[in-house]
């Protein structure tokens, strides 16, 4: 299975974690909310497939770019 990096596109805060280890999403649900310029921003898996892993927590402070999910395709 190859994997897939779910990157945040802006900096800010994470407010909510949508998705856990071992949930199947479809291509374009969201997995995190990112909290930036007081709204709150989604990240969305960019396939279908099984999340791996999680990488942040609530309130954790992330950085544009940054990995916060691993996807199993």
């Amino acid at each position: 299975m190859a994997q897939i990096k779910i990157v945040t596109e802006v900096a800010g805060r994470v407010c909510a974690v949508a998705a856990s280890a071992g949930d199947s999403i479809g291509n374009g649900n969201d997995v995190v909310f990112v909290e930036a310029m007081k709204m709150e921003i989604p990240v969305p898996s960019p396939a279908a497939g099984k999340i791996a892993s999680i990488l942040v927590s609530i309130d954790d402070v992330v950085a544009e770019g940054q990995t916060i999910a691993l996807l199993e395709t």
